[in-house]
């Protein structure tokens, strides 16, 4: 499958827009009451809208390692062998204890560096 790409309604007639410029094909959504790129119509290039999603089979994979959010430490178990696990949105005491946990299985956190992380935070702790 391949990516579809938005475009501006017309920027293959001006240069300002993008004609021979690919950095200047930038989306704007069509305006205008009688536009038929706007209206939908048939044979007219695509708008923005929901119904264009990302390939999620692609999306969730990480070198091959399927993606597992962790939210708390149950979820953090569960992460297997070809897994890669990843933070979700969480606090930052639940993400101290996920951290430890975490370094004492051995679990790669793929946005979370844990050593640089702990590190940090035991610096902080020391009195001054």
């Amino acid at each position: 499958m391949s990516k579809l790409k938005f475009y501006r309604r017309t920027y293959n007639r001006y240069g300002k827009l993008g004609m021979r410029r690919k950095k200047k094909r930038v989306w704007r959504n069509p305006t205008g009451r009688h536009n038929k790129m706007r209206e939908k119509r048939r044979g007219y290039m695509p708008i923005v809208s929901i119904g264009y999603k990302k390939n999620l089979d692609f999306q969730n994979t990480f070198n091959g390692k399927k993606i597992v959010f962790v939210r708390n430490m149950a979820d953090l178990k569960k992460v297997g062998k070809n897994e890669v696990a990843t933070l979700a949105k969480i606090g930052r005491k639940k993400k101290i204890t996920i951290a430890k946990k975490a370094k004492e299985l051995g679990i790669n956190i793929s946005n979370l560096k844990t050593e640089k992380f702990l590190k940090n935070l035991e610096r902080k702790d020391e009195p001054k």
